[in-house]
């Protein structure tokens, strides 16, 4: 081999590394523009932030609608779901609507606090049983997207990071077993 064809070859080989980790990149969460609306209507995302809200309420720390979690459940759908769970995902707010009317008489945006946290209980264990009894190719159930979307925008978020977990912006060297108290935070860096 001479000099020419080794750096050809090493060329194709880099070129190809380059090119196989963009493919990879790219493969997973592909980010539109920063306007869902071509998804979600501003009266969805405020229903999807009463939503999380009921997940994770406003209590001696901020509450999920204080996240924006509802900005961040709707941007995920639109950019990391397949266009399946995407219709599951939107199929399922219209479903928790219309469970909340047959059981209360209203929406659920018009439902009190109790009412939604009842109905959100009932939904979460449809949702267990139904991940439970599932078929492999059959998609999960839409709750419990909203649920992982919820509890994964929430403590990702600088709200959720900093004044529900424990938060320290420059950790220092690794310590694998540290001392916890009953009622201490978690840590949100470790």
């Amino acid at each position: 081999m001479n000099r020419r064809e080794a750096i050809t070859s090493v060329a194709w080989l880099l070129g190809g590394t380059v090119l196989g980790a963009d493919l990879f990149l790219n493969a997973a969460c592909k980010p539109g523009n920063k306007d869902v609306s071509s998804l979600f209507e501003k009266e969805q995302l405020a229903f999807l932030n009463e939503v999380a809200e009921t997940i994770l309420p406003e209590t001696s720390t901020p509450g999920a609608k204080a996240a924006k979690v509802g900005d961040f459940m709707a941007v995920m759908v639109r950019d990391c779901y397949t266009t399946e769970d995407q219709k599951v995902f939107m199929n399922g707010m219209t479903e928790l609507d219309k469970t909340a009317d047959e059981k209360f008489g209203k929406n659920f945006m018009e439902c009190n606090a109790k009412q939604r946290t009842d109905l959100l209980k009932e939904l979460d264990i449809a949702q267990k049983d139904h991940q439970e009894n599932k078929k492999e190719d059959e998609p999960n159930h839409y709750f419990r997207m909203m649920k992982e979307l919820t509890l994964l925008g929430y403590f990702t978020s600088e709200v959720g990071a900093t004044k529900a977990l424990r938060y320290l912006p420059v950790p220092g060297r690794y310590e694998g077993c540290v001392p916890y108290k009953k009622g201490d935070k978690a840590w949100a860096t470790t």
